[in-house]
């Protein structure tokens, strides 16, 4: 747990020089986003603090601790870790302490520490998928003007996932149904080249005008950690890429109320 402490620490400090720094200090301020990016940035805050909250815990238990140590000292590192950031945020200029993303850091944090502590496993497991749109050429200043940049600032390209696990939470221990196989409800938005509202010009070039859509979407899933693996390094490996959702077939629905079929998600 010392380390954990002298790593937050460190990281904090360089995060604070590296980012925050550079930008105006201003006293200490509220902003309320709820209503910007159609709430995919609070989903992106849940899925950040539910897989910081699990490398935590999986710290803490290689170090060996108990799970109940674990869950209590570890997996709450994503919700501190982001509710420091937030309090950088409510210290500068240009941003502000959000309770909405504070309350998206406690879901995701609950959503893991919930379960590992009524099931001692993660049956629902939250992931993240990108695809490329069109609406970073509109605004590269904003949704990114790189494939790296787009995949963290362009909300139009991401999903974010619940990937329930079909056995373990519908099906019986003695099931001979495979145990890797999930079933995933996606949350994704399109259309936007602003927060709040679209942008109708960017540098005196004129954008179209998009309309601002939500999208759920349901698709199968693969939980890469249930895959029987004897070779310790392709575990590892499976567990580290197992909070990316990869490209299945989806049904969509959209809020004008327009379905969808993809053969092939991304």
């Amino acid at each position: 747990m010392g380390t954990e402490a002298a790593l937050y620490a460190g990281s904090m400090t360089g995060l604070y020089y590296l980012w925050y720094a550079g930008y105006d200090q201003s006293p200490f301020h509220f902003y309320n986003d709820n209503a910007e990016w159609l709430q995919m940035d609070k989903a992106g805050h849940s899925l950040s603090a539910y897989h910081v909250g699990l490398i935590g815990y999986e710290s803490l238990r290689l170090a060996g601790c108990d799970e109940r140590k674990s869950i209590l000292y570890g997996a709450p590192l994503g919700f501190v870790f982001l509710t420091t950031v937030e309090i950088f945020d409510g210290l500068s200029t240009g941003w502000g302490f959000s309770w909405g993303d504070i309350a998206a850091n406690a879901l995701g944090t609950g959503l893991f520490m919930g379960q590992q502590a009524l099931w001692h496993e993660q049956r629902i497991s939250m992931k993240y998928s990108y695809h490329n749109t069109q609406f970073p050429q509109y605004r590269p200043d904003l949704l990114g003007s790189n494939l790296p940049e787009r995949m963290l600032k362009d909300y139009n390209g991401q999903t974010i996932w619940l990937s329930f696990n079909v056995k373990s939470l519908f099906l019986n221990n003695e099931s001979s149904f495979p145990s890797w196989i999930n079933i995933a409800l996606g949350y994704s938005a399109e259309g936007m080249t602003g927060g709040f509202y679209n942008a109708t010009s960017y540098k005196g070039k004129q954008i179209p005008e998009f309309t601002r859509t939500r999208q759920f979407v349901l698709s199968p899933d693969i939980d890469l950690t249930r895959i029987p693996v004897g070779n310790k390094f392709l575990k590892t490996t499976l567990k580290v890429l197992s909070f990316i959702k990869f490209p299945m077939p989806a049904v969509m629905l959209d809020s004008n109320g327009s379905f969808t079929w993809h053969w092939l998600y991304f």
